[in-house]
């Protein structure tokens, strides 16, 4: 099944197959099947054509996909553009939500910090 342009796997439930569409979570995937009546253990190979049009309606009611995506970049260019803490550190790739940095933020960093040596260069052997 096909919803928004990403694929929604037949052999899982319903409840966890729908959060394969960006902007859908597991809450709202449950609010979605409830609405639309349908079983959450369902999978979606076991669905009708009323049904899936029914979820698809629903669906496409939300901020999904790419213009989710696109909002998201977009609050993101702004605040770069307006040059405050969060947008600086977004440019420095670094974490913007008042994680340390001494010890994790490895993902979102690199592992780019390395032991300290003694200052010396190591001798070349001939």
């Amino acid at each position: 099944m096909r919803i928004a342009g990403a694929n929604v796997p037949d052999n899982k439930r319903l409840e966890i197959g729908l959060t394969y569409i960006f902007g859908v979570g597991k809450t709202r995937a449950q609010t979605i099947l409830d609405k639309a009546g349908v079983s959450y253990d369902k999978r979606a190979k076991e669905l009708d054509d009323k049904e899936v049009n029914t979820i698809k309606k629903l669906v496409e009611g939300y901020k999904i996909e790419g213009n989710l995506q696109r909002e998201i970049a977009s609050n993101i260019k702004r605040l770069v553009e307006i040059k405050c803490y969060r947008g600086l550190r977004h440019v420095k790739r670094l974490p913007v939500r008042g994680q340390k940095t001494k010890t994790n933020s490895r993902t979102r960093r690199g592992n780019v910090r390395s032991t300290a040596g003694s200052g010396r260069r190591k001798v070349e052997k001939k």
